[in-house]
């Protein structure tokens, strides 16, 4: 992947390494990970499960420390600042789609969609909080408690709360996981459009080739480590792409790498 101009750089990963105990052994589950994300790059992650794809968006997302390594988002070293100012940073520049929901019992859909708008005391524009609503067909569920909900419908709900703050990054791990085919595709197309308006990136982790075909470009992962990187159009289909990633998981490690 081509280093982005340091204008445009929203993401910018420098050697990410990230080691975890596992009895007397030492599992690199991130092993020297280095990448950059233009503003308006939509870039997806594949990976075989333990491939370390989702450890590497919560190093990005700072919530977990890495043993070595930097990431810097928007030029802003994030592991320079303290707790509190990270979890600050992360609240107004980074929007979090995880496969944990973490929405809030006592509140409604709306309120949950709202509330990073209102910790970061930030008045709510309301066409755009409407759209968003409306985009991701939470119009019948905006009143009601995530108790309520099927597990589908949460997820919309906390996509659309990630979404509502306007962030410069992304990160969605597994995203569509939970959702149908029809809404798996709108929230796809929803990170085009974000994309194509040139000022926000995406960085998508998933093990499905139909959600990666969305992106510009993807990242392959094995064993912590980055195997491969292509851009989309080189794949005139799915199938075509689905049938690369399979050649990348049959074929032995170091012919791989590059």
């Amino acid at each position: 992947m081509e280093a982005a101009n340091a204008a445009d750089a929203v993401l910018e990963v420098e050697g990410l390494t990230k080691r975890f105990e596992s009895g007397d052994q030492i599992i690199e589950a991130v092993r020297d990970v280095s990448l950059t994300l233009s503003r308006g790059e939509f870039t997806a992650v594949m990976g075989p499960s333990g491939s370390g794809k989702s450890t590497l968006l919560h190093l990005v997302a700072g919530l977990t420390r890495p043993d070595a390594g930097r990431v810097r988002i928007e030029g802003t070293d994030i592991f320079a600042l303290s707790d509190y100012r990270r979890t600050v940073f992360r609240r107004e520049r980074v929007g979090l789609i995880f496969q944990a929901f973490n929405l809030i019992p006592s509140l409604t859909a709306e309120e949950n969609i709202l509330l990073p708008l209102l910790l970061g005391k930030r008045d709510p524009v309301a066409d755009e909080v409407e759209r968003l609503i409306s985009c991701l067909g939470l119009n019948d569920v905006r009143r009601r408690r995530p108790d309520s909900m099927s597990g589908g419908e949460q997820q919309r709900v906390a996509i659309a709360r990630a979404l509502a703050t306007g962030p410069s990054l992304i990160l969605a791990d597994e995203p569509t996981g939970s959702l149908d085919t029809i809404n798996g595709r709108k929230l796809c197309e929803t990170f085009r459009r974000l994309c194509g308006g040139g000022r926000t990136a995406v960085l998508m982790v998933t093990h499905n080739p139909a959600v990666a075909f969305f992106a510009e470009r993807i990242v392959f992962m094995r064993d912590g480590r980055v195997v491969c990187r292509v851009e989309r159009r080189e794949f005139p289909s799915v199938q075509d792409l689905s049938r690369y990633y399979v050649s990348l998981l049959e074929s032995e490690p170091q012919e791989v790498a590059r």
